[in-house]
């Protein structure tokens, strides 16, 4: 089955921080304080897996508010999106405006590969986009006890088998996006390097 919950804050960011790095298996994590009219949200940015060589993989975009409709300007507060396409959902393979191979209105748009590293370098290429102040959009599953969002990465394509099967689903990946003062937002997407490329409606891994 997906994840139970699904969906989108809005709001102001206030800071960031970084976990305390360790060796006891724990997975790594930038976070993010955001206000609300509700209060101040806890997100967990997942910048690293203990389960790979490489950590994760990661992109950065640049993304029109256009391509996010019909959540490119929500209210501040969290919003439940439904998992289908035209929600306002995220789907890395099968959003438009994210996928690798460009389809559509994007056909023209040379692919944008993911980048593969440590932590230290997922962290790099995600703080510089956290400037206080300035409005974020954190896509992923709300906490089930208090004001948080976690989940913020790919939430599907992983293998049969792993303690994350049954979370699998399509349009439910999470994603951090920070508007710019153009309007535009910056984008940071994440999945882990054991997540397929390709998966079925159900968002299961497709055969290689």
């Amino acid at each position: 089955m997906p994840l139970a919950n699904y969906g989108v804050l809005a709001g102001t960011l206030f800071r960031h921080f970084r976990d305390d790095p360790d060796d006891q298996g724990r997975w790594f994590h930038v976070h993010l304080e955001v206000d609300t009219p509700a209060g101040r949200y806890a997100c967990a940015i997942d910048v690293d897996s203990k389960h790979s060589s490489t950590g994760v993989r990661w992109k950065v975009l640049t993304l029109y508010p256009s391509v996010l409709e019909p959540v490119d300007a929500p209210t501040p507060g969290y919003h439940d999106l439904s998992p289908a396409s035209g929600s306002g959902a995220l789907d890395y393979l099968r959003h438009p405006a994210l996928a690798d191979r460009p389809r559509g209105l994007f056909r023209r748009r040379p692919p944008r590969p993911w980048n593969s590293g440590s932590y230290l370098e997922a962290s790099q290429a995600l703080e510089p986009l956290l400037v206080p102040g300035r409005e974020v959009l954190v896509f992923g599953e709300p906490f089930d006890e208090g004001l948080g969002m976690h989940n913020v990465h790919q939430n599907q394509g992983d293998p049969y088998g792993s303690q994350w099967w049954a979370d699998n689903g399509t349009w439910q990946d999470g994603a951090t996006l920070v508007r710019r003062p153009d309007g535009r937002y910056d984008a940071f997407l994440s999945r882990f390097s054991t997540q397929a490329d390709a998966t079925d409606q159900d968002g299961h891994p497709l055969p290689a």
